[in-house]
């Protein structure tokens, strides 16, 4: 047993829930982004604003969709170069044969391709030869085994939970919008969950909802301690970076907590905002505003589908009032009311910025 433990430490292969469920989740979402999110949005902008060329550029990043996250997830279980490379395959088949549940199906199919393939790596004479063979089969071969029942798994749950929504707005949208906004602040991925869910819709609504109750809340809530840097990096870059002082004080998470519990049935119930654009934007809150321009790129698909007849005041109204100001006025009164009672201590909030 000793000897497997060793031989396993030697090649770089660590079976653990954080290597599997937050580096690879979290590098899964960063490959998403790099080419589906941003193919998505300079589409967009190339068609809105009449720039064939941006619109052209557009389509080839989100073709590159499948590729992108299996090399991401190989980068972030550290596979030699010639792992890496040959997973681009394996991300191919993967996300082509899970269909809307394709990342799921990447993500699993590319952990056990990338750890077959580090186990041969370097391990015969011929190992440019050897090592891709290993991976590629491997990983193409369970995607054609795995990869549609994990699709139709994944798409069966996220369609579950925007069927519920639907029918019961109000519960759904407390739920979903506390769940995922804690999972964005938390070391794993958000955007990544929406992604192998395929969570769009009012239900993706919700979910835009808290994870901006987070990210706003958070830069908010913290302004006096960290100003205007703290806005900045919390409000569009991330509200992770309060997971340090959440552990040393967890009661500093519960005002954007509240926050999402009150935007989220809002979003649902009042301006009934969905998400109808890429299903990883639902997950990444103001972000980039990659959360917003997500809604607008779904506000433009309705329309050009037939089920939207216009952009409104009401919605653009909406946007904001979820996105933006109940977020950070929410947080900021509840998080007045902690500090009085002495739940949030001065500097509780303070980041290294």
């Amino acid at each position: 047993m000793s000897d497997v433990k060793g031989f396993l430490k030697k090649k770089n292969i660590e079976i653990s829930a954080k290597r599997y469920g937050i580096d690879a989740l979290g590098a899964m979402a960063q490959g998403l982004f790099a080419s589906l999110l941003m193919g998505t949005i300079l589409s967009t902008l190339g068609n809105q604003l009449g720039i064939e060329i941006l619109a052209t550029i557009g389509s080839y990043a989100s073709q590159a969709t499948g590729p992108a996250m299996a090399i991401s997830i190989g980068y972030a279980l550290q596979c030699p170069p010639l792992v890496l490379f040959s997973l681009a395959a394996v991300g191919v088949a993967g996300n082509s044969l899970g269909g809307a549940g394709g990342p799921l199906a990447v993500l699993v199919v590319t952990i056990f391709a990338a750890e077959f393939g580090k186990l041969v790596s370097k391990e015969t004479k011929i190992d440019i030869l050897v090592t891709p063979l290993v991976t590629i089969c491997v990983g193409v071969g369970l995607s054609l085994w795995w990869a549609p029942a994990i699709g139709a798994a994944a798409s069966a749950v996220g369609g579950a939970i925007m069927w519920a929504t639907e029918l019961q707005p109000f519960l759904m949208g407390i739920i979903v919008s506390v769940i995922v906004g804690i999972a964005l602040t938390l070391p794993i991925s958000s955007a990544a969950i929406c992604a192998a869910l395929g969570l769009t819709g009012l239900a993706g609504g919700a979910a835009v909802a808290g994870c901006c109750a987070q990210m706003v809340g958070f830069a908010i809530m913290s302004f006096r301690e960290n100003r205007w840097g703290g806005l900045v990096a919390q409000g569009i870059g991330t509200s992770m970076l309060q997971m340090g002082n959440i552990v040393r004080n967890p009661r500093i998470w519960i005002p954007p907590i509240l926050a999402s519990a009150v935007t989220g049935p809002i979003a649902t119930c009042v301006f009934k905002m969905q998400m109808n654009g890429a299903a990883i934007s639902s997950g990444m809150g103001t972000c980039g505003l990659v959360g917003q321009i997500g809604v607008y790129t779904g506000w433009l698909a309705d329309i050009e589908a037939g089920t939207k007849a216009a952009v409104t005041a009401g919605d653009w109204i909406g946007l904001i009032m979820i996105c933006f100001i109940l977020p950070g006025l929410l947080t900021w009164l509840f998080g007045l009311f902690f500090r009085k009672i002495g739940w949030i201590r001065e500097n509780d909030l303070k980041l290294d910025l």
